[in-house]
């Protein structure tokens, strides 16, 4: 078995949330969740052999959660317009290969009853949920969607989506309370909350996912808007696109001005003061950005500096990689 899956006892197959393990210092481990299932597969059809063949490269106290995503052209999806081009297929291959769960980007927030009938979008549930070892999530938004997805695949399980902005204390907390949910991904802006976040019974804290990389900006008031109409345009809506108010949107993402934002969490905060609060989760996003960005976040988040250039060197070298 991969050495960042773990089986719980008494089960047989191995949970993508794995107990907390000692790394070589001491301390719990941190597990990402991966963007780009279907849109950077061929990424991490080059990383995830490099993670298993030279761990001694990345850091010992994280470890991959899952890595999440959709395709092109999917009913159910949300957060971002979908342009994953792998098949449906290949990517599950990959994540069954390395034990790594995979999980559906299934965050539509508009879903009327006649789209729970969607083909594509129930035959990757079915082929998702027997494709085990490690068991495969749904991140979701709609609770007409959770309900027929608990009935239909009870095999997947299911994380509360950061698209639908919970940005009050008192509304993430009735989240986590809910026993449908392994996961909940707060907004953002909670993040600068941390001690509010980390006075959270430990039951709650377990369950939190953190996004860690937002470059949105902090002041933000449209976040749900901008949610809702990538909702419609999944759903084959002529609506018009989203016009972002924040200063500086022309500029799109970068890294550097995300490292910025007061929401950001670093890899020394998760260290110091996440892993020993009890918060092990973090979500990377990037799903809409190009390989080359999201192989930043994987030098920074999970590789050693004085690897990051053998790193960068390995996946450069892949003659199959377009990463530009």
């Amino acid at each position: 078995m991969p050495r960042w899956t773990e089986a719980r006892g008494g089960q047989s197959r191995p949970h993508c949330h794995a107990p907390d393990r000692t790394g070589g210092s001491g301390g719990a481990k941190a597990y990402y969740h991966l963007p780009g299932l279907f849109e950077f597969s061929e990424l991490y059809r080059a990383f995830l052999p490099l993670f298993r063949r030279r761990r001694e490269w990345f850091y010992d106290w994280c470890e991959i959660g899952s890595i999440y995503g959709s395709p092109a052209d999917c009913l159910w999806g949300g957060g971002r317009v979908g342009f994953g081009e792998a098949r449906a297929e290949d990517a599950a291959a990959l994540a069954r290969e390395y034990g790594v769960s995979a999980r559906l980007t299934f965050s539509n927030s508009l879903l009327r009853p006649e789209h729970l009938s969607d083909p594509k979008c129930n035959a990757l549930c079915a082929l998702f949920e027997k494709n085990g070892p490690v068991e495969s999530g749904v991140i979701l938004h709609s609770d007409l969607l959770l309900n027929y997805l608990r009935d239909s695949y009870p095999g997947l399980y299911f994380v509360s989506s950061t698209t639908k902005v919970l940005e009050a204390l008192e509304q993430l907390e009735a989240e986590l309370e809910r026993p449908e949910f392994r996961f909940v991904v707060p907004d953002f802006r909670l993040n600068a909350r941390r001690d509010r976040l980390l006075a959270l019974p430990e039951r709650h804290r377990r369950k939190l996912e953190l996004l860690c990389n937002e470059c949105c900006w902090f002041g933000c008031g449209e976040r749900r808007a901008c949610y809702e109409n990538v909702s419609r345009k999944n759903l084959g809506e002529d609506c018009p696109d989203h016009v972002c108010a924040a200063p500086n949107a022309q500029r799109g993402y970068r890294f550097s001005d995300a490292m910025r934002n007061p929401g950001f969490i670093g890899i020394e905060e998760i260290q110091k003061i996440w892993l020993p609060g009890g918060v092990t989760h973090f979500k990377l996003e990037g799903r809409s950005l190009g390989s080359a960005v999201v192989l930043e976040f994987l030098l920074y988040y999970m590789t050693r500096p004085e690897h990051q250039l053998e790193v960068r060197e390995e996946i450069y070298l892949d003659s199959s990689l377009d990463l530009f």
